[in-house]
């Protein structure tokens, strides 16, 4: 599932390159054609992210909620500015990229801007919707013909974006929006202040829950996913099924500045880099590769970087924990 770091990416390409713009709603799917009717053909004035959930604003007040889950992603294609994370991935954004990112020199298109146009763009291959397979086309016009189950195509001028497969999609009033908002939990890039620390502390240190559960809960902390939060718990030393509540304060305060670090760098590289203090060479074996990226995350059954015990994986809350049983005694 894709964590904080994408989508606040994503929101990012939507602010840069739809905001201001009149936007095309479609559903070529047809599961989202009534909604798509209540916002096309007016202008993207905002896009915003909280946690794993965006938003996306139109100038009649109302909003496009999307919320990717497990197995959305959308697809870029046109003038989209990109790095080198999003050129690795061909225009896909949302779905977590493993597959690493190859920080060789900037591709640049004829007109020297780094575009989708550098690679291909809108005659680019098309990426695959699963990590097992890979499905190709090539777009010789512009916008390019919707491929597989497109559920909603926002399109301009010059760029865009199709979304599939997302667990929520819906079109909602400001009032509506104000209240999924106000069931998450504090997100450091919205708000990284004291007061959201002494907010995220305050409901830890009253759970009786395992503090690897309150990290993934949403409504304690947005945009902490499965990586991060074995990350971030190796990272702190911490006992994965301690209470929340046991849990020393300095931990906990610990942890959030952290994740604010993380997630920062989350958001400028595209990559859940967690390993800090990497020379060169090291940092771009870690970019284009996860088993040089993590500490524990998928290393099960591995050697501890830093003790040298056999990394732990054990099913909680119905996901993969990956922990070391020394380091997080």
């Amino acid at each position: 599932m894709p964590e904080g770091h994408s989508v606040h990416r994503i929101a990012r390409q939507f602010a840069v390159n739809f905001v201001g713009h009149r936007v095309a709603v479609s559903s070529p799917q047809g599961r989202f054609a009534a909604d798509a009717t209540r916002i096309d053909g007016h202008v993207m004035t905002d896009a915003r992210a909280v946690g794993k959930q965006m938003f996306l604003e139109f100038d009649n007040e109302l909003w496009l909620r999307v919320h990717l889950g497990l197995y959305g992603a959308w697809d870029f294609a046109g003038d989209i500015s990109i790095d080198p994370t999003i050129a690795s991935a061909n225009g896909r954004m949302g779905q977590t990229n493993q597959r690493g990112t190859d920080l060789g020199e900037p591709i640049l298109d004829a007109a020297g801007e780094n575009s989708l146009h550098s690679i291909g763009a809108p005659r680019r291959t098309r990426l695959r919707m699963a990590e097992s397979e890979k499905v190709e086309a090539e777009i010789t016009s512009f916008p390019p013909e919707p491929i597989g189950q497109v559920r909603v195509r926002l399109l301009t001028d010059s760029a865009v974006a199709d979304l599939r497969g997302p667990t929520a999609c819906e079109v909602l009033d400001p009032a509506q929006v104000d209240a999924v908002i106000a069931k998450l939990g504090p997100d450091p890039q919205v708000d990284a202040s004291q007061e959201a620390e002494d907010r995220f502390v305050s409901i830890v240190r009253r759970k009786p829950t395992s503090i690897a559960l309150l990290l993934m809960d949403q409504s304690v902390v947005s945009g902490i996913g499965n990586v991060y939060r074995a990350e971030l718990l190796f990272r702190a030393r911490q006992n994965p099924h301690t209470p929340g509540k046991k849990v020393p304060e300095e931990t906990v305060r610990a942890l959030w500045r952290d994740w604010v670090h993380l997630l920062r760098i989350g958001v400028e590289t595209g990559q859940m880099m967690t390993m800090d203090d990497l020379d060169e060479e090291s940092y771009r074996k870690a970019m284009a590769s996860r088993d040089d990226r993590h500490w524990v995350y998928k290393r099960e059954g591995l050697p501890c970087r830093v003790c040298g015990t056999n990394i732990l994986m054990e099913e909680l809350g119905g996901r993969k924990l990956y922990w070391c049983p020394v380091d997080q005694a």
